[in-house]
């Protein structure tokens, strides 16, 4: 059954739900759409195609709406293998039809596929128009957001911002979830280094009379366009979302963690505030990537290790100075039984951060945590909120 956006744009897109890991590293419980959109005017546009693991489903849904014809046009707007999966296939089934994209994505095309395009490129850039009769896309260039080729394009008609990655969240088009948590999840892990880069795309979106967003992934959104734009400024400026207190703990034998939930008890007792406290041996980490930068205070509670810090600790925190964690304030606990090294290696991967207010005292627990540790426990508790 054709999925019509509007009355000349359709969903062709995929829903996976086999996939367990995106891109190899992202849990995805509830699947991840591939989105690709078609435009049916005197010429008729595929926007972009999908993962070569639902390439069958995925021309079948085209076909469909395609009722015969041959595409005039593919616009590729981000050549990840997630989108880009199928342009060979289709290019070699139409012949006739075109190829759109800018310098960068003909520079890169020859490295994914094979397929000879003579004479059969349009290059594009910023502010090119290709009008398709009623329809005309203007090219809206995104370099990194978040690959150097990646580029939007806004049709005039219906108000349609096609916005490669932006927007894009994990979940199939089939699962009610909130909107917020996995596009926030998504965001920060995929697209969450290039902060500058999504700054100057919405600057240029501001000028735009935006009815709709088309995205790579997640749902087509249509309503309160104001709070997704909002979100996207807040998380590109690297801002907290909200006050809350995040502690990530790693801990050996349990009595780091012991020690982390019961900061976490005092913690509540001052503060309305969230306080969520995640194992980050256990837990995914991206996800709690996510949560570090949603809110404002972050807890980091280690184990001492081969005379640095436990390593799932390591990880977090090269995952966070990766992805331009800064404008928070960070609070150390440490555990160690002869020699403690935590705190000093996670202040040193700190120190490689910008923008970021480190607490007084630092807290050293000597293997379990006594009741003589509970006043630098409760002067830590003071210190992260205030």
């Amino acid at each position: 059954m054709k999925k019509q956006i509007t009355d000349s744009v359709y969903y062709v897109g995929v829903d996976d739900k086999t996939i367990d890991l995106f891109e190899s590293q992202y849990k995805v419980p509830n699947g991840v759409s591939y989105n690709s959109y078609v435009i049916r005017d005197e010429k008729t546009a595929v926007m972009d195609t999908v993962d070569p693991r639902a390439g069958e489903q995925w021309l079948l849904n085209l076909e469909e709406v395609l009722e015969g014809q041959a595409p005039d046009y593919l616009i590729v707007s981000h050549l990840e293998p997630d989108h880009a999966g199928n342009i060979g296939r289709l290019a070699e089934k139409y012949p006739q039809m075109k190829l759109v994209g800018n310098p960068k994505t003909f520079a890169m095309l020859p490295q994914f596929f094979g397929t000879d395009l003579t004479g059969r490129c349009v290059t594009v850039k910023e502010g090119d128009t290709l009008s398709l009769g009623a329809h005309t896309l203007t090219f809206v260039m995104a370099p990194m957001v978040h690959w150097p080729e990646v580029m939007t394009a806004y049709e005039s008609k219906e108000k349609i911002l096609f916005s490669a990655d932006g927007f894009g969240k994990f979940g199939a088009l089939d699962t009610e979830e909130d909107w917020t948590d996995e596009a926030r999840r998504y965001y920060i892990n995929i697209v969450g280094k290039y902060g500058a880069q999504v700054q100057a795309l919405l600057k240029k979106a501001a000028g735009l009379d935006i009815a709709m967003i088309c995205p790579l992934h997640g749902p087509v959104l249509k309503e309160n366009l104001g709070f997704y734009l909002e979100k996207y400024r807040i998380w590109s400026s690297y801002e907290p979302e909200e006050s809350g207190v995040v502690i990530a703990y790693a801990s050996i034998h349990g009595n780091t963690a012991k020690a982390a939930k019961e900061l976490a008890r005092m913690l509540e007792e001052r503060t309305e505030a969230p306080v969520k406290v995640y194992d980050l041996a256990r837990a995914d980490m991206p996800a709690v990537v996510a949560e570090a930068f949603r809110y404002d205070r972050l807890v980091l509670a280690a184990a001492s290790y081969d005379g640095g810090v436990f390593p799932c600790m390591e990880d977090f925190l090269h995952h966070l100075k990766a992805k331009t964690y800064r404008n928070r304030r960070v609070a150390l606990l440490e555990n160690g039984t002869w020699a403690p090294s935590a705190a000093r290696t996670m202040r040193s991967i700190l120190d490689e951060m910008k923008d970021l207010t480190v607490c007084e005292p630092v807290v050293t627990i000597r293997s379990a945590m006594k009741d003589a540790d509970r006043e630098a426990m409760e002067a830590l508790a003071e210190a992260v909120l205030s």
